[in-house]
């Protein structure tokens, strides 16, 4: 008599405490800062009356901060884009509320389409999301005809953004 699950669970799972991990205040791992912006993009009250359009610059607001990481809100107007850039020490979730945005890398990742050149170009949706390590170097442009606005969550807190020169095509080298 097998069926999918020969495991069986008799009485309240709820009631045998030593099996429940205690809720976490704040995101300790990185599966828990990505779901902390995906909660957070899907409970549009929170960030949708702050958004506003800047045609001259992107807009940005720090959401929240915890301990050790914070939140930041931007937007972006069609042709807007935050030039070729690493997060210096931070590590960073970027995930797309509204609209679309392009990230392009200065190297090749087998999930992207590449050029001739080694470039990594990706589109992001509404609920696309990213996870970058310290030192990924990237940028992230609105090449749409509608402005987009994405959520980034930084662990640590974003002290540094440094920025990079594109480079040549005969400047990259195969990975």
């Amino acid at each position: 008599m097998n069926s999918d699950s020969d495991l069986q669970i008799a009485g309240d799972i709820l009631a045998v405490q030593h099996l429940l991990q205690p809720a976490r205040e704040h995101p300790a791992t990185v599966a828990e800062f990505a779901g902390l912006a995906r909660s957070i993009a899907a409970d549009r009250a929170q960030w949708e009356h702050l958004v506003r359009y800047d045609a001259t610059s992107r807009w940005y607001h720090r959401l929240r901060t915890g301990p050790g990481y914070e939140i930041w809100l931007l937007s972006w107007v069609p042709g807007q884009g935050s030039g070729l850039h690493d997060h210096g020490r931070s590590s960073g979730v970027l995930t797309v509320l509204d609209g679309e945005l392009t990230e392009r890398t200065d190297r090749t990742d087998r999930t992207d389409r590449t050029d001739r050149s080694g470039r990594g170009e990706r589109s992001l949706t509404a609920g696309a999301q990213r996870v970058f390590a310290p030192g990924y170097v990237h940028e992230v442009v609105n090449d749409s005809l509608e402005p987009a606005v994405s959520l980034h969550v930084y662990y640590p807190g974003l002290t540094e953004m440094p920025m990079h020169a594109a480079r040549c095509a005969q400047d990259v080298v195969p990975v």
